[in-house]
């Protein structure tokens, strides 16, 4: 299997999320960019067929901001598949409520940066 990564198709789209981010995807930004964390995250980076808010290829961590759509039943189901997709490249999704960044934004970060010292997933591909 193939993966893409930021594919060609995607661009306008990832672009246009860049440029249309919502407050709490600001709000963790300003603490992801520019390797402020001493790694270096993307925002709204693709892998296959989906769109990361933030992705930081050195350690296969993405980062989810859900909003509370993302309680929705169907929204559940396409988080967990979207999730496994990504867990099947050796990708780690962390998510957090928009409510937990507002409310506790140092929090929020320190759990993100403990996962850098983490070992990486052991690949289950030959």
């Amino acid at each position: 299997m193939r993966i893409t990564y930021n594919h060609p198709v995607y661009k306008d789209r990832r672009r246009e999320l860049r440029s249309n981010q919502t407050k709490v995807e600001g709000i963790v930004w300003e603490f992801l960019r520019n390797k402020k964390l001493g790694v270096r995250f993307w925002r709204q980076y693709s892998v296959g067929p989906y769109i990361l808010d933030f992705y930081a290829p050195r350690v296969r961590l993405a980062v989810e901001l859900d909003g509370d759509q993302h309680a929705d039943a169907t929204e559940k189901l396409y988080d967990s598949d979207r999730d496994s997709y990504l867990l099947a490249l050796d990708i780690k999704t962390i998510r957090f409520w928009n409510k937990e960044v507002i409310e506790n934004v140092e929090n929020v970060i320190k759990q993100i940066s403990q996962h850098f010292s983490q070992p990486p997933l052991v690949s289950k591909r030959g």
